[in-house]
């Protein structure tokens, strides 16, 4: 999963236990690398790393997800297919976000995280800096919502990525069958809340 749904599934600031700690570790930990690392941080930072680290395994083995990435490669996106279903499951998270998420608009969430992340830049990695300002500024978040947005994420990270220019054709390849990739998201994304719900990270 990309950016938000990592967000989203750090919790809330109501019913989670230091909160803001387990989001600056689910995003930092983009750019944390092995125990040593996790270790560098405090223990409730330590949590969102973990999640984070969770939410990737759980994903990246589960049956759905390797469903829409052979879909993917068959569309020739290769050894990208798993970045490209990230970034569409983001899109069709962003898109239907009141349904998930009822209790708080998309762009009402985005400026949250913006700002809480934005507090706490210092304990993000360097590497990780100049993607939360562009992030924040460029309101990554919001613009998931709509096929442009995605389109746009893509082709930035296709000029990003050494080897990476076929990424650009990423957004049509998953637009150009997205019901099914809507049925994979649809029975995915429960069994993701679930599973986040139910583990002691």
């Amino acid at each position: 999963m990309n950016f938000l749904a990592h967000l989203l599934l750090s919790g809330s600031p109501a019913d989670t236990p230091q909160y803001d700690d387990i989001v600056v570790g689910n995003f930092a930990a983009e750019a944390v690398r092995g125990r040593a690392g996790l270790l560098a941080y405090p223990e409730p930072v330590q949590r969102g790393i973990r999640l984070h680290r969770f939410i990737d395994s759980f994903t990246d083995t589960h049956p759905v997800v390797r469903r829409t990435t052979a879909r993917l490669r068959e569309a020739g996106l290769g050894k990208w297919a798993g970045v490209v279903a990230d970034m569409g499951y983001d899109h069709l998270l962003a898109r239907d976000f009141a349904r998930h998420h009822p209790a708080e608009p998309l762009p009402d969430f985005a400026q949250r995280q913006y700002a809480l992340l934005h507090a706490r830049r210092h304990e993000i990695p360097e590497r990780l800096q100049p993607l939360l300002h562009h992030m924040r500024h460029g309101d990554w978040l919001t613009g998931y919502a709509h096929p442009a947005g995605l389109e746009q994420a893509l082709q930035g990270l296709s000029r990003r990525v050494p080897a990476g220019a076929i990424m650009a054709t990423g957004a049509a390849a998953f637009l150009d069958e997205l019901p099914a990739y809507e049925d994979d998201f649809a029975e995915f994304w429960p069994e993701l809340r679930a599973g986040v719900m139910s583990s002691d990270k």
